[in-house]
């Protein structure tokens, strides 16, 4: 997999700071070796960069770059939790999509997310996946991911 950092910085992302929790949970949880990270939603200097319904509101193509926000905030709680050296292989994603009626490409939205964890892990980034339509999200947010990783 190489240096997850170096490899970043190929990719001209910094991870932020861990988003901070909009309820009563913690960004992540270590258990044995897999860490779950809760649902991150693309938070971006602290505010969301659009908001609405995907198919509506939102365009495909701008929730799909939401998606890859939503996973370098997974990065994030990973990285304060465990940093992101000690990951093994992204084991699973599971993405929200806000979905207005009748929108059904949830899976081209969440791949904003698979797309990225790929890109920074390798072969270790392919991971099980569920893009689920939904019928809103929190703060009114188009799409959130979370993540389960397994850890050295």
């Amino acid at each position: 997999m190489g240096d997850v950092h170096a490899r970043l910085a190929e990719l001209g992302i910094t991870v932020p700071p861990v988003v901070p929790p909009v309820a009563a949970y913690v960004p992540a949880v270590r258990t044995g070796n897999h860490v779950y990270v809760s649902g991150q939603l693309p938070m971006v200097d602290g505010a969301l960069p659009a908001t609405g319904l995907v198919g509506a509101e939102v365009t495909p193509e701008q929730a799909k770059d939401l998606a890859r926000n939503c996973a370098i905030n997974v990065l994030a709680a990973v990285e304060a939790l465990v940093g992101l050296g000690s990951v093994v292989r992204v084991v699973k994603i599971v993405g929200f999509v806000a979905s207005a009626p009748g929108f059904t490409g949830q899976p081209g939205v969440v791949n904003g997310a698979s797309e990225l964890l790929g890109e920074v892990f390798g072969d270790a980034g392919k991971h099980a996946r569920s893009a689920v339509g939904v019928s809103a999200l929190p703060l009114n947010a188009p799409v959130e991911v979370e993540a389960i990783l397994e850890v050295a």
